[in-house]
């Protein structure tokens, strides 16, 4: 295996990414990101923004996707678990309304790309996480939009049982399903 391995989910474009872990008794080191590698499989996206969010456990945020301005995400956790989830979006892909969901956590150190036309979001299995993520465009708040995270004609399968409580902002508690959401893209 070279620094990355890409495991090709059964939605077209949506990868989980493994890398390679250096470690001794020191600790570990781990190349997280490489535009060669990457480009290499397929992957040619340019990243302009990092952000990094900190929850407790139960919070779940999402199912967020932006209209004019989409971003393709590469998500991480740096410490906790989440349970994260991609939900295809693209008018013309045979896996629209699908969605995908990986455990991602400090230990497994896995990462998760989501490209631009999916709805995304995740939901904290740990008691505190530290999430980080790579955009390809710049958050645009006027074009954010989102879908009920329980929505029961996707039928996610959160791992409510891992949580007493789930914990939404006021914005995620408002969003409509995707039959009543108008996909303008």
């Amino acid at each position: 295996m070279g620094k990355f391995k890409f495991i090709e989910t059964e939605i077209k474009d949506l990868y989980i990414v493994e890398t390679k872990v250096f470690g001794d008794s020191r600790g570990y080191f781990m190349e997280t990101y490489n535009a060669k590698d990457f480009k290499e499989e397929g992957l040619n996206m340019c990243f302009v923004q990092d952000n990094q969010s900190k929850s407790k456990k139960g919070v779940l945020r999402g199912l967020h996707f932006q209209y004019k301005y989409p971003q393709g995400k590469l998500v991480r956790v740096t410490k906790g678990k989440v349970f994260d989830v991609a939900v295809d979006l693209r008018k013309n892909s045979k896996t629209l309304g699908k969605w995908y969901g990986v455990i991602l956590s400090e230990e497994n150190k896995r990462q998760f790309y989501i490209p631009e036309r999916f709805a995304h979001g995740f939901l904290v299995l740990s008691e505190e996480v530290e999430f980080v993520y790579k955009c390809t465009d710049f958050y645009h708040h006027e074009d954010e939009d989102g879908i009920l995270w329980n929505d029961s004609e996707l039928g996610i399968n959160w791992p409510l049982d891992k949580v007493d409580e789930i914990i939404l902002s006021e914005k995620d508690k408002k969003w409509k399903t995707l039959k009543e959401t108008k996909l303008d893209f």
